[in-house]
């Protein structure tokens, strides 16, 4: 009998995957035996030579999802090496400033990544899904913003906590229908986007004495929880937001 992670014979869309927790998802899939479809704005080697040493087949599609416009291209290529069994939804961007000083063009640019494009990609893979009756996994990287307030990111906050609601309403309209929708919230993780934050000695020291665990989370560390929700072995969850925080919001 095959492990309940195991993930050989599946395919996995990652947006995002050309660096920092998306290379990491995308590589951790490859690991458990799922090719992949890496989806982003820039050459993605690192991340191809990676997964094809993992022994699977790994496909690029270079795509700005600021807009739509790349959405329909990007579940056509994706399909074109067979049916596509996972999405992980990463790409995400932030921007920072006091939210009364906050321009309408950094809460539009956000707010159009992180929750726009997330839907209707998801709304188009899911298609593909619904059509064959097969199901599917549907992954959403959420943050700590989806239960916190933070400070100097409003449109970040709104759209990672708009994307733990849309998790759960898309979980309740298709777990029937054999897709499995599920977000994880990343804790303080060492990627670009928290580069800011670690720069700043004052910011990175509170964050850090806040984590029980003692150490800022290290990409690799998020790919565990990424092949469950992607696996059999989570068949029965649905609309949940599972932190991977280092007992972040334990403490």
């Amino acid at each position: 009998m095959t492990s309940p992670f195991d993930l050989s014979g599946k395919r996995a869309i990652v947006t995002g995957a050309n660096t920092g927790l998306g290379q990491a998802i995308a590589v951790a899939l490859a690991q458990a035996g799922a090719g992949i479809v890496a989806v982003g704005r820039s050459a993605m080697d690192e991340t191809g030579e990676a997964v094809r040493a993992a022994g699977v087949a790994f496909t690029e599609v270079r795509a700005d999802l600021a807009t739509l416009e790349p959405i329909g291209r990007i579940v056509e290529e994706a399909s074109v090496g067979g049916r596509v069994d996972i999405l992980v939804n990463n790409a995400g961007i932030i921007r920072r400033a006091d939210a009364i000083d906050f321009t309408e063009a950094d809460w539009d640019a956000v707010m159009d990544v992180n929750l726009k494009s997330t839907f209707f990609l998801t709304q188009g893979v899911a298609r593909g899904m619904l059509a064959d009756g097969k199901g599917g996994k549907v992954i959403n990287i959420a943050s700590l913003l989806s239960f916190q307030g933070g400070i100097r990111i409003p449109s970040y906050t709104a759209s990672k906590s708009g994307l733990a609601g849309l998790t759960r309403l898309l979980a309740c309209e298709w777990a029937g229908k054999g897709i499995n929708v599920n977000a994880i919230a990343p804790g303080y993780f060492e990627t670009n986007n928290t580069q800011a934050l670690r720069e700043d000695p004052e910011r990175s020291a509170a964050i850090l004495a806040r984590i029980p665990a003692g150490h800022w989370g290290q990409p690799s560390e998020l790919g565990g929880a990424a092949v469950f929700l992607a696996a059999r072995a989570s068949d029965y969850v649905h609309g949940v937001v599972l932190p991977v925080d280092g007992g972040w919001l334990a403490r």
